[in-house]
């Protein structure tokens, strides 16, 4: 009897060989013959899953993102049962810092899809900014919590305090994939401005 094939399984392996071939050489430089290629599949079943190279990006872009909400919800799990407000976004920030192999390529690659998303009709088509709004959201709304439980100081705008930490997290992120600083450096600024929202934390 043949073995049924898994087309989402498939897919996924597909998605994921992207985003590998993209760490490592840059996400305009990928072909749909490379991804086959580092997938261990025929470029005909990768034309046949995703037609055309606008739509292998898409689905690189989403296992992407899936990879770093695995991440960050690893990285809760290790911070016990019931996390609290700072550590739900310090988890957010430090995962996107580029710390280690996975990291460092969704930080590459996620800010190649950001570039393209200006200008490739394809990609800037799709709403790209959904992710970084749903991030947004989320730290508002720890925020918010953190400052209804009296953790943070009574005044606290939530809105352009979660802004400015994702800003900054991306920044910092850039900086230690370039060389200008060190993983550690870039999480210890992290970890002084969450003080700082924090003081009865800290």
């Amino acid at each position: 009897m043949p073995k049924r094939v898994d087309h989402e399984e498939r897919r996924i392996q597909i998605g994921e060989a992207l985003v590998r071939v993209a760490g490592r050489r840059g996400l305009h430089a990928v072909g749909m013959r490379d991804v086959a290629a580092e997938a261990g599949v025929s470029l005909r079943l990768v034309q046949y899953y995703f037609e055309t190279k606008e739509k292998l990006l898409l689905y690189g872009l989403q296992r992407l993102i899936t990879g770093l909400g695995t991440r960050i919800a690893d990285r809760l799990r290790a911070a016990g049962d019931a996390p609290g407000p700072r550590e739900m976004i310090e988890a957010v920030l430090l995962e996107s810092l580029p710390t280690d192999e996975e990291s460092r390529t969704f930080h590459l690659v996620y800010t190649a899809y950001a570039v393209l998303a200006v200008t490739d009709e394809a990609l800037a088509a799709q709403p790209f900014i959904d992710g970084p709004d749903a991030a947004e959201d989320m730290v508002a709304d720890q925020l918010e919590r953190a400052r209804e439980a009296g953790l943070t100081a009574p005044g606290l705008d939530v809105r352009t305090e979660a802004i400015s930490l994702l800003a900054l997290s991306a920044g910092l992120g850039t900086s230690v994939l370039v060389g200008q600083r060190t993983p550690e450096a870039a999480t210890a600024v992290l970890r002084h401005h969450l003080d700082r929202l924090f003081p009865a934390d800290g």
